[in-house]
């Protein structure tokens, strides 16, 4: 990969990039402002502190998170296998989420998965590498690629957050399913996770709040698709 967004001198060029493809966006920017940088660590911290929060409020999410960090300094793979799954769940994790977090740190200190590789790759690829190891959605990959690892083109396509937006910008009749944002995506390449943060800002201008990227469910009723910060046991978003 050969630009990767660190800095916000590095998100304002990738954004005038992106508004050269396609100078729709120029208005929507205009109404958006510049996106928020939102850089957060990365390696298995990083991955970890997603898979904390999902599902969670913030407020959950944060305390959980404290108290692990608090637990474990530094946070990583090796120090995280040798924490029995008991004390885990006294920090506030979920059975599922330990699951998930053992066989990450597993996955990494074998060497069988390199999170430090995925830079090199292009976001789909990426994409699918994160999807592959278990408990890891394509939600949670998608937020791993754009805000641990700066890349231009991870387009989380199931974000509840960022169909909603792109029904507003675009006078959509209705919010675009999870499949068809990714066709509608595709005239941003490679800059879609770009258009991605431009889109989150414009729902915040918008809707008059933030626009934390949150992962669509797929619940078995419709009354329950709005419950989108709703417990749940399977951590695989």
């Amino acid at each position: 990969m050969s630009f990767l967004i660190h800095t916000e001198a590095d998100l304002n060029t990738a954004t005038q990039a992106l508004i050269e493809l396609d100078p729709r966006l120029a208005n929507i920017l205009a109404i958006a402002g510049a996106p928020p940088l939102r850089r957060r660590e990365g390696g298995f911290a990083g991955l970890a502190s997603i898979v904390v929060s999902q599902q969670l409020s913030t407020a959950s999410a944060a305390a959980i998170w404290g108290r692990l960090t608090a637990m474990l300094d530094p946070l990583d793979a090796a120090a995280f296998l040798r924490v029995r799954a008991p004390r885990l769940k006294r920090a506030g994790l979920s059975a599922a989420k330990i699951r998930t977090l053992k066989s990450i740190a597993s996955a990494l200190k074998s060497g069988t998965f390199d999170l430090a590789a995925l830079v090199d790759r292009p976001a789909d690829e990426a994409h699918a590498a994160l999807t592959a190891l278990h408990g890891i959605g394509p939600w949670t990959a998608d937020i791993y690629l754009l805000f641990c690892l700066g890349h231009p083109d991870a387009w989380p396509a199931g974000d509840l957050a960022l169909q909603e937006a792109a029904r507003l910008a675009f006078a959509l009749k209705t919010r675009p399913s999870s499949r068809e944002m990714v066709p509608l995506a595709e005239v941003w390449r490679p800059w879609r996770g770009v258009a991605a943060r431009v889109l989150w800002s414009y729902y915040r201008a918008v809707k008059g709040r933030d626009a934390a990227p949150v992962p669509a469910r797929t619940p078995a009723s419709s009354a329950t698709q709005v419950a989108i910060r709703s417990r749940s046991r399977n951590p695989k978003n």
